[in-house]
């Protein structure tokens, strides 16, 4: 499928109708919020303290865009905790193997699936013996209890809000990656929006609430909260692209046709899955927060998503709000 640039960051497929959607609903992070420089660094801070610390490796290579793309591409890693386990698993079987990191890390990124860390292990297993790490950093766990949780928490939220968010200490004392959030949803284009779907706006995300509110702020009171979902304050099971939280904002909004804003693979097959069992949703693909949105654009039309655009500043004027 090619899809036609309508305007300046815009992307439809001729089948696209903007008139049929009576609610929508969005993902949150690159979405709403820019996470470049908070999730991403997290990912990158995390997979470095965790391969010095435990498995004692000084020399690996830094966890890219690239990387954090291609596994993402897989639609298997909406999860940033699951990504950056997958990369430490990786690293340590490249170091193992006495193979180039990065060549290894985009051999397991190929061998990767929407399974996700399921499809990493079984590969890895594979080519050699990775039982000590996994069996040190048990994971997945709790977030409260799983030591690769907890590193990766405390250092996204910081000492105050893990505190807040836990009832534990954090054991480092440097401010939290969210800090680094960029906010893009605003009042100006809630207003907008409200007029066309009224209450109909909801949210699925892969985030906690708290963590939600901690940037949104105010903003968060815009969203149906009844009938959103953060997943994960759900059990690991309901995680995208498993379609079930969708469709239970779809359902619980009364929505017969809904428009789904996400900027992964996992946000596009689980609106694909929410339609097959008989909840028509569309996805509107989000690029921009990309690092390299010309790549994203061209995942999401070989999958053939009708909708893509540069970020959601245009929804009005794909919906004809303006």
């Amino acid at each position: 499928m090619t899809l036609t640039q309508k305007s300046k960051g815009i992307y439809v497929d001729d089948s696209f109708d903007s008139t049929t959607f009576d609610s929508i609903v969005f993902d949150c992070d690159g979405v709403l919020v820019d996470i470049t420089n908070s999730y991403d660094q997290t990912i990158v801070k995390t997979t470095k303290y965790v391969l010095e610390t435990l498995a004692k490796i000084n020399d690996s290579i830094k966890i890219d865009f690239k990387i954090i793309d291609g596994f993402k591409s897989t639609g298997g890693f909406n999860d940033e905790v699951d990504l950056t386990y997958a990369a430490i698993l990786s690293i340590v079987a490249a170091k193992k193997l006495n193979k180039d990191q990065t060549e290894f890390i985009n051999l397991v990124i190929k061998n990767s699936d929407s399974t996700g860390i399921k499809s990493v292990e079984n590969f890895l297993k594979n080519q050699t013996d990775i039982s000590e790490i996994i069996k040190q950093l048990s994971y997945p766990g709790s977030h409260k209890d799983n030591i690769l949780y907890q590193i990766f928490d405390q250092l996204f939220y910081g000492p105050e809000l893990y505190s807040k968010l836990f009832n534990t200490k954090s054991k480092f004392s440097e401010p939290g990656l969210i800090e680094n959030d960029i906010v893009i949803f605003n009042n100006h284009l809630s207003d907008k929006l409200e007029n066309k779907f009224h209450k109909k706006i909801s949210m699925v995300t892969g985030r906690g609430k708290e963590s939600v509110k901690y940037s949104l702020k105010n903003l968060l009171d815009k969203f149906d909260l009844k009938n959103s979902m953060f997943l994960e304050d759900e059990p690991r099971d309901l995680a995208k692209p498993n379609p079930q939280s969708l469709v239970t904002s779809i359902t619980g909004m009364n929505s017969t046709s809904c428009l789904y804003v996400g900027d992964s693979m996992e946000d596009f097959i689980m609106a694909k899955k929410a339609t097959i069992l008989g909840n028509k949703t569309t996805f509107c693909g989000i690029i921009g927060t990309s690092k390299n949105p010309e790549e994203k654009l061209q995942l999401f039309e070989q999958n053939e998503a009708i909708l893509v655009i540069d970020s959601i500043d245009l929804l009005p004027k794909v919906l004809n709000l303006e």
